[in-house]
């Protein structure tokens, strides 16, 4: 039997210690989606049917690619953080659970990775 008191018991940030920053980036994140989604769809939609050459010109402009890639950054991070608390949340096996993080985090940085390339590549 513990000698504790309650309020010794839970006081800190939780069994992980992580919600606190959790919370904070993804809060941070979807902050900083607000204005570069916006900037992101504005020369995305203008370009939208052009043909190839006026796409890569559009993009190579450093501010475009500055935005698109802040876009990708900031957009999949959020994905990550959003979907490991649904996959905490509902699954309930353990290696299911692990297995799901695992793919998660893999799959936000694949595609994450491949549009910071993709446009890093037409930018240069």
């Amino acid at each position: 039997m513990s000698h504790l008191t309650d309020k010794k018991r839970v006081h800190g940030l939780g069994s992980a210690k992580d919600g606190t920053g959790h919370f904070i980036s993804q809060r941070v994140t979807a902050i900083a989606l607000i204005p570069l989604v916006v900037l992101f769809i504005v020369p995305f939609g203008y370009n939208l049917g052009a043909g190839y050459d006026h796409v890569i010109e559009a993009y190579s402009h450093p501010v475009n690619a500055i935005v698109a890639i802040l876009f990708f950054i900031a957009l999949f991070t959020h994905l990550r953080l959003g979907l490991q608390v649904v996959i905490e949340d509902y699954v309930h096996g353990h290696g299911a659970r692990t297995a799901l993080l695992i793919a998660n985090t893999l799959f936000c940085w694949l595609f994450g990775l491949t549009g910071v390339f993709a446009i890093a590549k037409i930018a240069l």
